[in-house]
């Protein structure tokens, strides 16, 4: 597993980023990956820890020693096989994941861990450069028909695996493109979205069928969630038309702010704000897009959603961004005897914080609640906000803390709650207490509904998370589809 004292003699390298006066100028990716060297170097420092709890924190189970000791060997192919082997979009993750295998490494326990994200990125680019990353039809066709709804990394990962088990599988795509949160919430300068584009095409040729702009089943009226569908399909028709239905729609309903004021001009979701950006980026065109520009920004909301909120409004060219945390600030550094190998709570600063910090816009506001919007002619001028205590569990308002800051903008990135209800109630699906897809991951018979021939993965079925997560999930439900459809699957779980 790399050179046995290699986590001694070896340095973590992290990725490198261009300056930020460059990178503000565009919406491209910044980050600098590691050369072949530098991957090499890093991949020595991956010890003979007995027990890698690297795998475990991975939830997609990535077989991390072994890639990481191929590429000390300089064995690329062979590693691109390992990491493909339970990873159908390592260039997503390499990118956007927030990395808990590495909170679980060994090496972290009392120094700095493996950087085994950094690693990734460098397999999967060097493999799309080298032209290993090529399309696995199925040999022979089984003749079942499996429509997949929603084309986030739980949907391609699903219909990916179906296809190549043989099945006729349709990916269907409310939006122009597919990609899900991916493609419309990601922001470009955080993942360009040719690598879905190149994941499309590999679809297609391992013959998947992709039918965008179609809308299955109905929004409520006024519903605030992206939707650019031309046609409509209903539950029934899907039914009656496949063999089986597999949900991958995402977790799309925000978090709202039932504030006073809420009903004033400039106060939207951060997914009416996010997605508008990207489709603008990628050629297309929309009708009184949101800008920044000029303006006071406050972002309530302090993950990863604030933050992409953040570097956007940096780059249109905001006058000021102020983001907002109920929580307290958390520590600089967690106290790593204590919560390894789970995932740290510890003060996060993204590379979008760093921009805007750098420009003198930023301000971070920790242990904040908002009170009410407050406005004139009907646009918000600013938020009335009180400081906050967290006494026994409960938030208690600290008197005498109350100010009003200013906002022309506002945005709300506090998270999702549940996928849209209306979805599922087409389908007849039955919902768990949170309002997702009432399912469960056995091996056998996992991510069935209560509705025959329907099932549900990713964020529709386990609520808002991680991109690792909803590939897991897809890669999971495509073998219990397969199962259903042929009576055994060999697909991997």
């Amino acid at each position: 597993m790399g050179k046995v004292t290699g986590f001694m003699e070896i340095e973590r390298i992290e990725e490198g980023y261009k300056p930020v006066k460059e990178r503000l100028k565009n919406y491209d990716e910044f980050v600098i990956g590691l050369d072949d060297k530098q991957a090499k170097d890093q991949a020595a420092r991956c010890m003979d820890c007995g027990t890698p709890f690297c795998n475990n924190g991975c939830p997609v189970n990535n077989i991390i020693p072994d890639f990481n000791e191929l590429v000390y060997q300089s064995d690329w192919k062979n590693a691109i096989d390992v990491l493909h082997s339970t990873n159908n979009f390592p260039e997503f993750t390499g990118r956007i994941c927030p990395a808990p295998c590495e909170a679980a490494c060994v090496v972290n326990l009392n120094g700095d861990a493996v950087g085994i994200k950094s690693i990734e990125h460098a397999i999967i680019d060097k493999a799309w450069n080298e032209g290993w990353v090529v399309a696995k039809p199925a040999k022979h066709k089984t003749g079942k028909k499996v429509a997949v709804v929603g084309s986030g990394p739980a949907g391609m990962a699903a219909a990916q695996q179906l296809a190549r088990v043989g099945h006729d599988v349709t990916l269907f795509e409310k939006n122009d493109r597919i990609g899900g949160l991916l493609r419309y919430g990601i922001p470009d300068f955080k993942m360009e979205k040719s690598h879905i584009d190149r994941r499309a095409k590999q679809l297609e040729a391992e013959g998947v069928t992709i039918r965008t702009n179609v809308m299955v089943g109905e929004l409520p009226k006024g519903s605030k969630v992206t939707n650019w569908a031309t046609e409509t399909i209903t539950p029934a028709q899907l039914q009656k038309d496949f063999d089986a239905v597999l949900l991958t729609g995402g977790s799309e309903q925000s978090r709202d702010l039932p504030a006073p004021g809420r009903d004033l001009a400039g106060i939207h979701f951060a997914m009416e704000f996010l997605p508008q950006q990207n489709k603008v980026n990628g050629g297309g065109k929309v009708k009184d897009q949101l800008r920044a520009d000029g303006k006071h920004v406050v972002v309530i909301g302090g993950g990863d959603t604030g933050s992409d909120c953040v570097g956007t409004s940096t780059r249109h060219g905001a006058a000021g961004v102020v983001q907002f945390e109920v929580m307290p600030m958390p520590p600089e550094h967690e106290n790593k005897p204590l919560v390894w190998p789970y995932w740290p709570l510890k003060l996060r600063t993204s590379s979008s914080h760093d921009e805007s910090a750098e420009k003198g816009l930023l301000k971070r506001e920790f242990a904040i609640s908002t009170k009410e919007f407050v406005g004139e002619n009907g646009k918000v001028t600013g938020v009335k906000t009180v400081r906050v205590e967290w006494k026994d569990g409960k938030m208690v308002e600290v008197a005498g803390t109350e100010e009003i800051i200013k906002a022309d903008l506002v945005l709300l990135a506090m998270g999702f709650v549940n996928p849209v209800a209306t979805i599922l109630e087409g389908f007849g699906v039955e919902k768990d207490a949170r309002g997702n897809a009432k399912a469960t991951t056995e091996f056998t018979g996992g991510y069935a509904t209560n509705v025959p021939k329907v099932f549900a993965a990713g964020d529709i079925r386990r609520g808002q998370s991680l991109v690792v997560w909803a590939i897991r999930e897809g890669r999971q439900a495509a073998r219990s589809v397969d199962e259903f459809l042929m009576g055994a699957s060999d697909l991997p779980r």
